[in-house]
């Protein structure tokens, strides 16, 4: 109970922290991480350790599915040479990097420990990757290239930890077995995941009519996905990341509006408790973890530490630029299709941050193997990934806005994207009030027709902005305008009087709760109107 009692008070200071990244606009996965080191030094918490055998199950399914869902397939599908050749060949060319790095560099560490803590570290963090580069004003196509690659990097990159996992504990490793498998793994795992998907999209929508049913299914299907995959030793991790992908294409036709209202804010928080929990429990255990490795001197492990981290970050440079430019030289389509900036390739490169995926795969390191025999050098592998994501994290986290301002790149703005969109919608709307209400009322012809005008005159007065770097919010030509301010004062009149008469007990609960939906969603609506970079 004490512990329970520690951890809810340490996420109410991180979801404090983390309130004050997102107004200062500070990363959050940033402050995730020092908080977990902040945690490991202050005297008298606990160490609280989850099973190893749980941790798995209870962070990569709801983290990578929200991660997932979140990504928009037909980016995926334009961009899947790249993340391909990012999520496979340049996780494999990680793990081998590190493997042999810290073989050569640490003398207690074995080949199989080796590429167990290269397969660890491998895999950039989505969510980190979102978060971080959120806001800078990157090329649509370079953050679907590494959000893609960050949701299926985890897959091989976590195939490689089991494979190396069971290296260590039977002993044995069959380099054309293990590539066979990983293939027949991926592909079940894949086929599990759609099988799962079009299940759920079944549901949602011929039983489906509540928005709390719908949410609760949404919160289990990642972890019906990931465990039948795993039942049949096949990729949970692509199998959650299919599922997610399939049911996200399909949201616009499953979810009513209110279940999309509610299903969002849920998953939104249920990643903040996970995101900051994680960084929590590494935190709670890096005392131990460090008190465990304490026969070497401090001046060799952050020798180490700093050495793989320099490696993690140093493999991706050198397989970007090949694996940018060869598929160039060899296709003149590619070269007609796809405009090239050696400075996006910096950028990538620079993005490669590690976050809870890595870490998630640290804590769930086996505490024993063969039933009684201590887990070799479990703290020390885990106290290598914490500085492999420390670093990463802080280090290329805090420069990447400084490295993209030094390279003068513009600053992509999609407004002008969104302002062609909201133009066809309403011209589309009035066309088709015009052509088929002809016989209405006039009065109700007129008042239809005047809203849709409305918007339409709103947006050829919108002020588009020119592309421009390092001036923070967009001043001058949002779609948010006169309007659509006056509206929501008007909102706030229409709540005011409301809740004064909810006070006076003159308005039945039930009005109330109603009439005050329908100005939640009003106010929602208008606030979207407004896109901030």
């Amino acid at each position: 109970m004490e512990n329970i009692t520690v951890i809810i008070m340490l996420l109410f200071g991180v979801a404090f922290l983390s309130l004050l990244s997102k107004k200062y606009n500070f990363p959050v996965p940033i402050v995730l991480v020092l908080c977990g080191v902040t945690i490991s030094i202050i005297p008298g918490l606990p160490v609280v350790a989850l099973s190893p055998e749980v941790v798995f199950v209870i962070f990569l399914p709801p983290l990578l599915y929200h991660a997932a869902w979140h990504t928009s397939w037909s980016d995926f599908k334009q961009t899947i040479r790249p993340i391909t050749l990012a999520a496979v060949g340049l996780v494999l060319f990680t793990t081998v990097s590190v493997a042999v790095a810290a073989h050569y560099l640490i003398a207690d560490i074995s080949w199989p420990l080796a590429f167990l803590l290269g397969a660890i570290v491998s895999p950039p963090d989505a969510v980190s990757a979102t978060a971080i580069t959120k806001g800078l004003g990157l090329h649509p196509r370079l953050i679907a290239i590494l959000e893609g690659e960050s949701l299926l990097n985890d897959a091989s990159g976590l195939v490689a930890y089991k494979y190396a996992l069971a290296a260590i504990t039977a002993g044995n490793f069959v380099l054309w077995q293990a590539g066979l498998n990983f293939f027949i793994m991926s592909t079940l795992g894949i086929a599990i995941g759609l099988v799962v998907g079009y299940i759920m999209n079944f549901i949602h929508k011929k039983f489906v009519y509540d928005d709390a049913i719908e949410a609760t299914l949404t919160l289990l299907t990642p972890f019906a996905s990931y465990l039948i995959a795993e039942h049949f030793e096949c990729s949970g991790v692509l199998a959650v990341v299919t599922t997610g992908l399939f049911l996200s294409a399909r949201s616009g036709t499953i979810f009513t509006h209110e279940s999309r209202m509610v299903t969002n804010t849920i998953w939104r928080v249920l990643a903040n408790i996970l995101n900051g929990l994680i960084f929590i429990l590494i935190g709670l255990q890096l005392r131990q973890i460090v008190s465990g490795i304490g026969d070497y001197s401090g001046i060799s492990l952050f020798i180490w530490g700093a050495s793989v981290s320099v490696v993690v970050v140093v493999v991706r440079f050198l397989w970007i630029v090949p694996a940018t430019l060869l598929p160039r030289f060899l296709s003149k389509k590619i070269r007609l299709k796809e405009e090239f900036d050696y400075r996006n390739m910096i950028i990538f490169g620079w993005s490669g941050m590690r976050g809870v995926v890595s870490m998630a795969a640290a804590l769930a390191l086996p505490l024993t193997i063969n039933g009684d025999e201590a887990f070799p050098l479990r703290n020390l592998i885990i106290y290598l990934v914490f500085c492999v994501i420390l670093s990463t994290l802080v280090i290329q986290g805090l420069t990447l806005p400084w490295v993209i301002k030094k390279l003068k790149i513009e600053r992509y703005s999609i407004l002008a994207q969104e302002y062609q969109i909201r133009n066809a919608i309403v011209s589309e709307t009035i066309s088709h009030i015009e052509d088929n209400f002809s016989l209405l009322n006039d009065d109700l012809l007129h008042n239809i027709k005047s809203k849709y005008e409305v918007k339409f005159n709103r947006l050829q007065k919108t002020e588009l902005p020119a592309n421009f770097f390092g001036k923070g919010k967009i001043m001058g030509g949002e779609i948010f305008n006169d309007f659509t301010k006056l509206q929501i004062d008007l909102l706030n009149v229409e709540r005011t009087k409301l809740e004064t008469m909810h006070k006076s007990g003159s308005v039945n609960e039930e009005i109330f709760r109603k009439i005050e939906k329908e100005l939640d969603l009003e106010e929602t609506r208008l606030w979207m109107e407004m896109y901030e970079e």
